[in-house]
């Protein structure tokens, strides 16, 4: 997904001089494609993660559309009053890309784990989460963020080459997107991010619900979710972060003072304070 994004934010900075990438001494071996044809478009703000985040809401203010790449926590957590302030607030045109979601970065350990980041990151009102399943959805995602500029959250696998879509889809906030259908209107699985690869391994070997993925999504299109949500009994609900104020919780949200009979089950991460080191699978099978 790392390749990708650079892929095609080059393609879209060949049209549009008024990208920026930001970075904060990390990403190298990723982004030298974009760093040689575009040295002027390219800063490394060094560790410093608050003021990269104040560099991004000024460039973006200044008419400029800012892409601020890091791992997992460090462009969320350690910014999270820039964010708040001087990029939300002002809703500004800042794409966080945070690479490594979930436990991706599972041999680091606890301190570069992406387990909480939709819980932040959700609670601004004018931020889109953009989760993209699998490369496909990852080309997608760039392209409606670069069409429309505003305060946005790209949450990228660290390594996944995964295809679950033949083509590029067609893409919408708030919008359920069909991975596979099936006439079953009892059960169907939803997803956000890469844990569609996991969730074909683990538990739907034979395509025996429907599968969907919500790529884009955030505070303001809770309301679109009851019309999808109403249509089956029951929707496992999967996402490689804690249920606490993760995707299910929004759901839930959602679903507030409407009469809504569909039973949400939740298969997030186990809610704990991960003191395991190991692989990305290693890792989910012991948060399961």
């Amino acid at each position: 997904m790392r390749d990708i994004f650079i892929e095609e934010l080059i393609l879209a900075t060949k049209k549009n001089k008024n990208i920026i990438l930001l970075v904060n001494d990390l990403g190298f071996g990723v982004i030298e494609p974009f760093c040689k044809k575009f040295p002027k478009n390219y800063f490394n703000a060094g560790v410093s993660e608050q003021s990269m985040m104040g560099y991004a809401a000024g460039l973006a203010a200044s008419g400029k559309h800012v892409f601020v790449y890091s791992i997992a926590n460090f462009p969320t957590f350690r910014c999270a009053e820039q964010i708040r302030n001087d990029v939300d607030y002002h809703n500004l045109p800042v794409t966080i890309v945070s690479v490594g979601s979930g436990v991706g970065y599972g041999n680091l350990g606890y301190s570069h784990h992406g387990l909480q980041d939709y819980s932040l990151m959700r609670s601004f009102p004018n931020m889109l989460i953009a989760s993209p399943g699998d490369l496909m959805e990852m080309r997608a995602c760039m392209r409606y963020l670069i069409n429309n500029p505003q305060p946005s959250y790209l949450r990228l696998d660290k390594s996944s080459n995964f295809t679950a879509h033949k083509a590029i889809p067609k893409i919408y906030p708030g919008k359920w997107l069909s991975v596979y259908s099936q006439n079953n209107n009892n059960s169907a699985y939803l997803t956000t991010g890469s844990v569609i690869e996991h969730v074909k391994k683990k538990f739907l070997k034979n395509k025996k619900y429907s599968l969907f993925s919500l790529p884009l999504w955030g505070m303001k299109y809770k309301k679109l979710q009851y019309n999808f949500i109403k249509k089956y009994n029951k929707v496992f609900v999967v996402e490689d972060h804690f249920q606490d104020g993760g995707f299910q919780s929004w759901l839930n949200e959602s679903l507030n003072k409407k009469n809504c009979k569909t039973n949400l089950e939740s298969k997030s991460l186990r809610h704990t304070v991960v003191d395991k080191v190991g692989s990305k699978d290693y890792l989910m099978n012991y948060l399961r």
